[in-house]
């Protein structure tokens, strides 16, 4: 496969973040933080309406994204931004496009977009090709 620099990335969607996923993160990941699992302590810190995805689901989404790209390759770096929250029922889009190639190295920007609401993670990531 070639790539070239200005090259969009496939994009990786979630038509609706499942708030039952959520419950099953907090236990993956020890996460007991209440935000992600009921709604009633997200209105009382005056968050929203709705619990919130945890962040490393959200990286995982764009990690998907740019494994699915590369197919066979890895992440040697990445670095991600969280810019605002995923609500339970959002729609999500990772999408990205490449930056720079230098042999098997290449430099990639990303986002995770909620649908209606913008960009609410973003970031950079070099993936390595196998050969």
């Amino acid at each position: 496969m070639s790539y070239a620099v200005g090259d969009a990335l496939p994009s990786f969607a979630i038509p609706s973040v499942s708030p039952e996923a959520m419950k099953d993160w907090a236990v993956f990941l020890a996460d007991p933080n209440p935000i992600h699992l009921d709604v009633e302590v997200v209105k009382a810190k005056g968050l929203g309406d709705k619990v919130i995805n945890q962040g490393p689901i959200n990286v995982a989404y764009m990690m998907n994204m740019l494994m699915a790209a590369f197919p066979g390759a890895t992440i040697e770096a990445m670095d991600s931004r969280f810019l605002d929250n995923v609500y339970a029922g959002d729609k999500v889009i990772a999408s990205g496009s490449i930056v720079a190639i230098d042999g098997a190295r290449i430099d990639c920007e990303f986002s995770l977009d909620a649908e209606g609401r913008g960009t609410v993670n973003s970031g950079t990531a070099t993936i390595r090709l196998a050969y």
